[in-house]
């Protein structure tokens, strides 16, 4: 059985860095380096996990192209299960250009691939739900997925005892409702707070965390960047900061923060102690190019926790 599973987004994203300014139409600009990394809620949630010594599995669809094959690679170089993951020759794998500024913030431009063609109907449910804690990761780009599709895999993961978890992403289309259908069915809920707005239609956080609880979550994290975030639950409802780093890329820190979230609430650690734990790992992840390269391991993490 694995600790957990998460269920969602992965994709290939070309970091481009450092960009203050884009150059003028028709001209060229220089920049520090462009390099391919793996990316994704998905994989990079479960990369967190791994690296704090869970044994994490991912769940997703990639195309059978070189973006693809690398996502695999490095899926296999973290020992990440990806026995559920598909490879698909019709479609191309999920890719993003990440534009990184002098401030570590990140622009996307993204292609939603094999992400968006991923259904319930190729789920092997019986491994899906053979884990502690089935995280969904990447709610609003599982275009075949999202709603109530989504909604019936993670009922039928509660229905079985599986915690159950939920991050979102960005939905250009507005369709924010999809991810309202889930609630009813997690535990937890770390969305970041402005994708939290865009569900709740509220803007106060400590009331769009309740908004989230009173659909159904036990514990809600809204992640606010170098901020830290804003977490509700039993015995804790209040704001906790970050930790302090050098940040040169924020690709991935809310994942990262997921991925440490999960782990304590499976190691049974009160809320605010997990999303303090939560907030270094997301802080881990900042301090190195890449959504994932920055993640360290359980003593470190801990200790950047104080």
């Amino acid at each position: 059985m694995n600790d957990v599973t998460c269920l969602g987004i992965l994709v290939a994203d070309v970091i481009v860095g450092t960009v203050d300014e884009l150059p003028a139409p028709g001209s060229l600009g220089l920049v520090d380096g462009i390099e391919l990394h793996g990316g994704g809620c998905a994989l990079n949630a479960a990369s967190t996990l791994a690296r704090l010594g869970d044994r994490a599995a991912v769940v997703g669809k990639v195309g059978a192209d070189p973006f693809g094959d690398h996502l695999l690679h490095l899926l296999d170089e973290r020992g990440v299960d990806r026995s559920g993951v598909v490879s698909d020759a019709a479609t191309g794998t999920s890719a993003s250009v990440v534009i990184v500024d002098g401030d570590g913030e990140r622009t996307f431009l993204h292609t939603p691939g094999a992400n968006a063609a991923l259904s319930a109907e190729e789920l092997d449910l019986a491994a899906l739900y053979d884990t502690r804690c089935l995280h969904a990761a990447g709610a609003g780009l599982l275009e075949r997925l999202d709603g109530e599709p989504l909604a019936r895999v993670l009922a039928g993961a509660r229905e079985r005892g599986v915690t159950t978890s939920i991050d979102t992403a960005w939905d250009a289309k507005g369709r924010w409702q999809r991810i309202e259908a889930c609630l009813p069915h997690v535990d937890v809920a770390c969305p970041n707070v402005a994708e939290a707005r865009a569900v709740s239609g509220l803007d106060d956080a400590a009331a769009v965390a309740a908004w989230f609880r009173a659909r159904g979550p036990g514990w809600v994290t809204l992640t606010m960047g170098v901020d830290g975030c804003y977490a509700s639950g039993p015995g804790f409802d209040g704001h906790v900061a970050a930790p302090r780093v050098h940040v040169v890329d924020s690709t991935g820190a809310g994942d990262a923060f997921a991925g440490g979230l999960l782990h304590a609430r499976l190691a049974g650690w009160d809320l605010e102690r997990a999303a303090r734990f939560a907030c270094a790992a997301g802080a881990l992840a900042t301090t190195t190019r890449g959504a994932s390269s920055g993640t360290a391991g359980l003593a470190e993490t801990i200790a950047l926790t104080g």
